[in-house]
């Protein structure tokens, strides 16, 4: 690493980005749990990966309180793969064992800040919803979602004709979920604690961006627009559950964020699919813009990478590793 992570903290910064330019290079997953290691002495208490929110509750349940084994929270805790790679698995170790000789308020907390969505693929909500559902004994019939494989296929996302996201039950389910939202603050006094309303408020948020996942791949637009809004819809996603885990965990510390440095950077992202140009603002560009000088962004890159000047231009600063 070409310099302290020090370097480009601030005084006001609760969110700082790190980015890695390839999900590929092991470097610097390992480089990030060194990193990480340095903030918590610095006084961060939480970590936010590019990994689905709803399922690192398992991660979180496992670093904090020990709650089943560390191949389970690698197991069912990541989304893309990610449970695979030795860096997470250090990680989650060094977490676990930080925390087991802390009292439960001064424990590091693990977040996802992803949609549950794959590359080609993207879930039914029903999932989401229900569990939100029994949170106040309300019941939702299965029926309405109809058969999950519907919405969990390929073709869903990749042919907008082929999409539910604008059928009759898509837009009833829509209407039941925002119906939620609103029951679930106005019964909030109701819930069990804190945590089980936090944990069904992210189910149910996962749920509704699934819908409105969904509502965008099944739009009639020029191909490329219809990618673009794919990726701008996963982008606001990332940002509202940034947004959401900063308020979680405002009155204990900061938090680190690690993800692809095209979701983390200021200015526009873009990459091409299919031969097309596609582009969308990242979740750490939304974050600058609401959180303003309280989000600090760091770029990785290997040393024998040329970075695009706009990146370094609008970025904090860049550690270099070497692979």
């Amino acid at each position: 690493m070409s310099q302290d992570i020090r370097d480009f903290l601030t005084p006001s910064c609760t969110l700082l980005g790190l980015g890695e330019p390839t999900h590929r290079e092991p470097a610097f997953g390992h480089r990030r749990n060194d990193v990480f290691a340095t903030l918590v002495r610095l006084g961060f208490r939480s970590i936010a990966l590019e990994t689905d929110r709803v399922a690192a509750l398992a991660v979180d349940d496992f670093v904090r309180d020990g709650t089943g084994t560390l191949d389970d929270a690698l197991r069912d805790g990541f989304s893309h793969g990610f449970g695979a790679l030795e860096p997470n698995r250090e990680l989650l170790a060094r977490m676990r064992a930080y925390n087991a000789t802390r009292p439960p308020g001064e424990r590091l907390a693990f977040h996802g800040f992803d949609a549950p969505t794959e590359n080609t693929t993207a879930p039914s909500p029903r999932t989401y919803l229900e569990y939100a559902a029994r949170h106040f004994d309300i019941d939702l019939d299965s029926a309405e979602f109809g058969p999950d494989e519907q919405w969990d296929r390929p073709e869903a996302i990749l042919d907008a004709s082929r999409s539910i996201g604008d059928s009759d039950i898509a837009t009833k389910l829509t209407v039941r979920a925002d119906d939620l939202l609103d029951t679930l603050h106005a019964r909030a006094p109701e819930a069990s604690s804190r945590a089980a309303w936090r944990r069904a408020h992210t189910h149910l948020t996962a749920g509704i961006g699934l819908l409105r996942y969904h509502r965008q791949a099944a739009r009639r637009v020029e191909e490329s627009a219809r990618i673009s809004g794919l990726l701008a819809t996963r982008g606001a996603i990332m940002a509202r559950n940034l947004l959401d885990i900063r308020e979680i965990e405002g009155d204990r510390g900061p938090t680190l964020v690690f993800a692809h440095n095209a979701h983390l950077q200021r200015i526009p992202s873009s990459m091409r699919v299919a031969g097309m140009a596609v582009g969308w603002w990242s979740a750490g560009a939304i974050a600058d813009t609401v959180l303003g000088e309280r989000y600090r962004v760091v770029l990785g890159a290997m040393r024998s990478d040329a970075l695009d000047r706009a990146s370094v231009d609008a970025a904090d600063g860049v550690l270099y590793v070497d692979g």
